[in-house]
């Protein structure tokens, strides 16, 4: 009599939290198996997926060696691919490990110089292309002079970086610049300084965290001027009281009222659709799950090869129409309109009109 077959061995997924997660990774674990498990539904994995996490205090509150420490956990735990980090401070530190172990790793953090062999990433924000958004916007609405707040951190200086270029290529003069800690909280000092040249907006590029303590000082100085931010608002989402200072302020999201991929989501998770990182959690399930569908060997390198076979695939990111996929020395997942302009409105975030 013959043994009847074994149940195969799962797959294991391991996740790399950066930064303190308020349900412990609960949420993004949710919406990350529900993109998974869309493509399984279908029939077309062959054995159950597993999720493996970790938590890192990493940069720039925490450490570089922690998140070196935590990573490597995930490597030597059988994992085929990992996820994370959020913080591009930190995917600077993993990418390389990535690539040295040969495990491919989808990170969600803003900076594109993250990517290597086997490190993809889907951009929940841009380091190179957020400051040309925030720049056609204040040209759009009339702002000649603008001054630059941005965190003394790779991530903040590269998005001032890239706003220079953008701002000289437009026509748009910035008539003072200053870096602040990224865990600031005091700068009215700065903001006075800066105040003195008389910009017509004013400008924060970095993190998010310094974010609230500029809002506090704005706020204390009686300053009525226009404010824009790059992807840091995002903390709004979590910090509902933080909103309030941030009234008016215009930033860039990657979510859209009109995606109809998210409106789909929405049906199946309103908590995994209310937000960018839910969103981009359910649709790194959906890539890793194509991914995986499409491996014709199920190993760590036959998987980045599958990865890179996705192609065209809806995006629940972005406005209507951006699409994800992966190819060979391509390994930013989101192609199309998905920066998204949003507003903090009465404790509310809403779409920016007309973009």
């Amino acid at each position: 009599m013959s043994e009847a077959p074994s149940t195969p061995a799962p797959v294991l997924i391991g996740i790399i939290y950066d930064f303190p997660q308020a349900d412990d990774g609960a949420s993004f674990e949710t919406a990350l198996r529900l993109g998974i498990d869309e493509v399984a539904a279908h029939g077309r994995l062959d054995r159950p997926v597993e999720l493996l996490s970790r938590h890192a205090r990493g940069l720039p509150g925490g450490t570089a060696h922690h998140v070196e420490v935590t990573f490597t956990e995930l490597i030597e735990s059988g994992a085929l691919v990992a996820v994370g980090p959020s913080i591009s401070d930190n995917g600077l530190i993993v990418g390389p490990m990535a690539d040295a172990a040969g495990i491919p790793c989808i990170n969600y953090t803003g900076g594109e110089r993250t990517r290597g062999p086997f490190m993809f990433h889907y951009p929940v924000g841009s380091l190179a292309e957020e400051p040309a958004v925030l720049v056609n916007h204040l040209v759009a609405q009339e702002s000649t002079r603008t001054a630059v707040i941005y965190d003394n951190t790779p991530v903040g200086r590269g998005y001032a970086d890239y706003f220079g270029e953008a701002a000289a290529a437009a026509g748009l003069e910035v008539i003072g610049e200053a870096a602040i800690a990224p865990l600031a909280t005091d700068v009215v000092p700065t903001v006075r300084r800066l105040r003195t040249g008389e910009p017509d907006s004013l400008v924060y590029l970095g993190l998010g965290v310094a974010a609230r303590a500029l809002a506090v000082a704005v706020k204390s100085e009686g300053w009525q001027i226009r404010v824009v931010a790059n992807s840091s608002l995002m903390f709004g989402y979590t910090r509902r009281d933080w909103r309030e200072d941030w009234e008016g302020w215009v930033y860039v999201d990657t979510v859209s009222d009109e995606n109809q991929e998210r409106a789909r989501l929405r049906g199946k998770s309103r908590s995994s659709a209310a937000g960018p990182v839910g969103v981009a959690a359910y649709d790194i399930g959906r890539l890793i799950g194509e991914g995986l569908a499409r491996s014709n060997h199920l190993t760590r390198d036959g998987l980045r090869q599958g990865l890179e076979r996705v192609k065209q695939l809806p995006a629940s990111s972005g406005l209507q129409g951006t699409t994800m996929g992966f190819g060979h020395w391509d390994h930013g997942a989101l192609k199309g309109r998905y920066l998204v302009l949003r507003r903090w409105e009465g404790g509310k975030t809403v779409q920016v009109a007309d973009q």
